[in-house]
This record gives structure tokens, sequence and C-alpha cells, in this order.
């Protein structure tokens, strides 16, 4: 699959829904950090969190993407029941959650997956229960706070045509550089 496509969604009748590959890190429910060590291709665990917080969603990045950071572009993929470390999801942006952490900049794209039946009516940020954002902000605002040196200062959400417009960024840097 091109990591990018338009396809056609017969619940809307649009072909201007975009689709790419997320690779889950973390799945939803832990509080263990992994990350993809991109060297060997293996995910290493990074640390258990601190805190008694657990993920409120898979976690992981959009494949060739590069983020602000200098890492793929984060993402969280709403799924029914978590998945695993290393599973592929087939996704579709609704929305961005935008903090500034210890080192700058870091925007976690909200995903839901492309063709899950479940998701249909779930086009924009706005069409996620207000709950659920809440608790999606409140973890990445106190998920570093027991951590030396860490923190996490503000935050905010953006719907998804911003959101589209950083996945082209991210990969425009990522095509820069050579990813």
């Amino acid at each position: 699959m091109d990591n990018e496509v338009r396809h056609t969604d017969a619940a809307h009748g649009t072909d201007a829904v975009h689709a790419f590959d997320v690779t889950v890190e973390i799945p939803q429910g832990s509080r263990n950090k992994y990350e993809m060590d991109h060297s060997v291709g293996r995910i290493r665990l990074d640390r258990m969190l601190f805190t008694s917080t657990q993920y409120p969603a898979d976690y992981g990045y959009i494949v060739g993407t590069l983020g602000r950071d200098g890492d793929p572009l984060d993402a969280l993929v709403l799924v029914g029941d978590p998945t695993f470390p290393g599973c592929t999801v087939e996704c579709r942006a609704i929305g961005m959650f935008v903090m500034r952490d210890e080192k700058g900049m870091d925007e976690k794209i909200l995903c839901v997956p492309a063709h899950d039946p479940r998701h249909t009516s779930v086009q924009d940020i706005e069409d996620i229960p207000e709950f659920d954002r809440l608790e999606i902000t409140h973890f990445f605002e106190v998920y570093k706070d027991l951590e030396p040196g860490k923190s996490v200062e503000g935050s905010h959400w953006e719907g998804r045509d911003l959101t589209y417009a950083e996945i082209a960024a991210a990969r425009r840097r990522a095509a820069v550089r050579g990813d």
C-alpha cells in the first residue's frame, strides 16, 4: 500500500479521506513506554511511566514522516481493544493534540482505523466526545510529572484540516532527510 492513499468512503460519498499506516509502539492501557529503535528495526522498552497513568489509546508513529522533534510523527489510534507493539494499522486522522514539552513543540495525531465501521461518523476532532478528549489531554499533561528534567507546559487540540497540513509537512521533512 502507498503510505498515503485516497479512497472512497462509502458512508459519506467522498473520496477525500486520506489513509496512512501507523506503527503501534505502545498498546492502550500500558504503563510501559516502548520505542522503535530504527537502527536495528526492533522495539525497545524505554521506561515504565513514573506516574500511575496508562496510555489512553494505542500509541505509535506515522510511517514515512518526520516530526519537528526529529522523530516520526506521533499518533494515537482509537481502537476498541489494544493491539500490540509492532502492529501496523491503516488509519485516517481526525485531529491533533499539540503540546510543548522539555524539548519543544510535540504534535500527536489522533486517528481512527481507516475502515472500521464503528468510526464512520468520526470525521473531525469535534466528533470525539469531550470527555475522551479531556482524558487524552489529562494523560499528556501529567504523564511526565514525576520524571526528573521532563515537563509539559501547554496543550491544545486542532481539527482535521490543520492535522493533514502537519502530516504533509512531516512527509516533506522526511523526504528532505531521505527517510
